[in-house]
């Protein structure tokens, strides 16, 4: 859909002008911006956008009656829950919500068996869903069971306030011990199921990382976020000629088998909704990343 602004009578934000055109509620419009499919004059925008005379607006409707969600009974790893909070450790290969043309096996089916008390912010194919991490990276997730838990832990990672590391395993050797990487990530001009960096249609995103060991043909190293971008740290990485090791994606290089990239979610740590107190929690790397770095090292 394409809709130029005209006749506006008072400044108004993009999510709320949204609303009225599309006949969609606030958070299912929120998503959409969110996720990217909005433009406004060609660029994405945020919820908070103030919509201006003779703006260009595109939107990516997705068909979400395509889209169905419905609990399934999983063997989930929950590593922390009370009432306002589930922490788990996702394993590899599991996708974090639904989607078209996935519908069912995703971690939001196995929460909303575990547990009817989610929050409702993203919408009834996203319930609980503060953050997400890529289907084969494995690690810890925070998920919101009611929404005050939802919007307390949201302003957090928007803020930048949010504690988040992961552990990678790199192909290459890097020479220098720590590095910052600055570059805005966007769709990818000839894939647009994948992500790039480029000035076009772009987000910042900065990723810092410090090499843990180096080995004869690949680097173990620690990472952390200042943006949450899709995919962020894979499209990182392979544009410093470091692609993630076993990613079927991003850099041409051989996989060692088809378990999912060696890249982990390895501490998260936040305030509590609640008790506003600070919460850390740390995970193990799992067995099919440690079996691929112990083939790395023999090399």
């Amino acid at each position: 859909m394409k809709h130029i602004v005209s006749d506006l009578k008072q400044n108004e934000r993009i999510d709320n002008y949204l609303m009225k055109i599309l006949n969609k509620s606030r958070s299912k419009t929120q998503q959409l911006i969110k996720d990217g499919n909005v433009l406004v004059n060609g660029n994405q925008i945020k919820n908070s956008y103030v919509v201006k005379e003779n703006d260009t607006i595109e939107v990516n409707e997705v068909e979400e009656n395509q889209i169905t969600a419905s609990p399934q009974k999983m063997d989930l790893d929950i590593v922390y829950e009370d009432d306002d909070i589930i922490v788990v450790n996702k394993p590899n290969g599991l996708v974090v919500h639904p989607a078209v043309g996935n519908p069912n096996n995703t971690l939001v089916n196995g929460l909303m068996y575990h547990s009817k008390n989610l929050s409702k912010i993203n919408g009834e194919f996203r319930p609980g869903i503060v953050h997400r991490i890529d289907a084969y990276t494995t690690g810890l997730l925070v998920v919101a069971k009611n929404d005050y838990a939802h919007e307390f832990l949201a302003k957090q990672l928007e803020e930048k306030t949010t504690h988040r590391k992961y552990i990678a395993l790199v192909w290459g050797v890097i020479n220098h011990d720590t590095g910052t990487i600055d570059a805005p990530i966007g769709r990818d001009k000839t894939d647009r199921k994948k992500m790039a960096v480029t000035s076009e249609n772009s987000k910042n995103a900065i990723t810092h990382f410090k090499v843990l060991e180096r080995y004869k043909n690949a680097t173990l190293i620690e990472l952390k976020l200042e943006t949450g971008r899709t995919h962020q740290i894979r499209v990182h990485m392979n544009y410093i000629g470091h692609p993630v090791v076993n990613d079927p994606v991003y850099g041409k290089r051989k996989l060692i088998d088809n378990t999912g990239q060696c890249l982990h979610a390895k501490e998260l740590g936040f305030i509590h909704p609640t008790t506003k107190k600070y919460m850390s929690f740390d995970s193990q790397l799992p067995e099919k990343f440690i079996n691929i770095l112990n083939i790395i090292k023999e090399e």
